[in-house]
């Protein structure tokens, strides 16, 4: 996925792949003079690995009963979802992964030697997973369950069932919970999304500044654990990067105090649901050729192209003969689907939505014939 879109989310005429907003500037987040006051002061030693004392303590108020020593910073949420499951998992390890989803942790497990049991979101219950099929796939081999949450692509939030059958499963069966949540903060309408951490002491939460922040280029993500499974992580994380660049760790701690912070999560929120209005006029004046579900969260869509079974042939053909980029879902897990950004200007967002139509239009002349 990630390699697609490096390859061609500049040269296309209309890039809906995206799965963030616009990106701030240092303007944004601050009058010029302090934020370049930030940025000078910034000492060009290493920061401590896993973040500042500061730092540290600014993630750790987003969580209840947290400290500073439940939080280790790294660079960016990729960067957390790879330290977490490679101190967790292991080759010979079973694993549970939620499907469509971002499948990063899914393809480490595949590529250590995992078996690996898809966990299905289902469409016609809002996306969410059957309680019973979460049951019948855990046990004592089970090492971990991967969840994205609020979800990427579909944007649904975990239910209150579910979530109380994922930590009963877990406990039951000793498995570790890896947790996405990048999405926490990028809600539609509905109250912000509560975090998994604090329900089950096994379980690992990955977080960031690239989504509902709106700042991926400071690169900074972190995770949310038990002190001891921390201080091993840190460890590993000694043999990848050591640590995040410390003028980021300043402008992280800027971002993060509460009244920026929230001022910054409305900015973002206001974007996303003007995004996702756009395309709901659309769709609603038009007859469409696809279907979606509403999102709870996120600037993204995940749309069924029905009657095209092949999602990556679609949106091959989407790229080569309308110039428009989208991500298949065959890149999150499923096939069917695409998922498409709805965080860029209206007349773009119908424009690709137009190429996209007229794409499906000729796959059922060529059907017909």
């Amino acid at each position: 996925m990630v390699r697609m879109q490096c390859a061609y989310e500049n040269k296309v005429e209309c890039d809906l792949s995206g799965s963030g907003v616009p990106s701030l500037s240092l303007a944004d987040l601050a009058d010029g003079a302090e934020a370049v006051r930030f940025v000078s002061e910034a000492s060009q030693n290493y920061p401590p690995s896993g973040g500042s004392s500061e730092l540290r303590a600014a993630i750790a108020s987003l969580y209840q009963n947290a400290s500073s020593d439940h939080i280790h910073v790294t660079n960016g949420a990729t960067e957390a979802n790879f330290l977490g499951a490679w101190r967790i998992l292991e080759e010979g390890d079973e694993i549970v992964v939620m499907v469509p989803g971002y499948m990063q942790t899914r393809n480490l497990a595949r590529s250590w030697g995992l078996k690996i049991t898809p966990l299905p979101l289902r469409e016609d219950t809002g996306w969410q997973f059957d309680p019973e099929d979460l049951k019948t796939m855990v046990n004592k081999k089970t090492k971990a369950i991967q969840v994205c949450n609020p979800n990427n692509p579909t944007g649904a939030v975990m239910a209150d069932e579910q979530r109380t059958v994922l930590v009963d499963c877990a406990k039951d069966s000793g498995a570790w919970i890896l947790s996405d949540e990048v999405y926490i903060g990028a809600e539609l309408e509905r109250d912000r999304t509560k975090s998994l951490w604090g329900d089950y002491e096994r379980t690992l939460v990955t977080n960031g500044l690239c989504k509902a922040y709106g700042l991926p280029g400071l690169r900074i993500g972190w995770l949310v654990g038990m002190p001891e499974i921390l201080q091993e992580i840190t460890s590993y994380h000694d043999y990848l990067t050591l640590t995040h660049a410390m003028p980021c760790d300043h402008l992280a701690r800027l971002v993060l105090e509460p009244e920026r912070r929230e001022r910054i999560i409305a900015r973002n929120q206001a974007v996303i649901r003007e995004g996702h209005r756009n395309l709901k006029e659309w769709a609603s004046s038009h007859d469409p050729k696809f279907s979606f579900s509403s999102p709870e969260a996120g600037p993204m869509c995940f749309i069924n192209h029905s009657p095209v079974a092949d999602s990556f042939e679609f949106a091959k053909r989407l790229l080569k003969e309308k110039s428009v980029l989208v991500v298949p879902g065959c890149q999150m897990g499923m096939d069917g689907y695409v998922r498409i950004g709805t965080s860029v200007k209206e007349d773009l967002l119908n424009f690709g939505l137009s190429r996209l139509d007229e794409l499906l239009n000729s796959f059922e002349d060529e059907l017909s014939e």
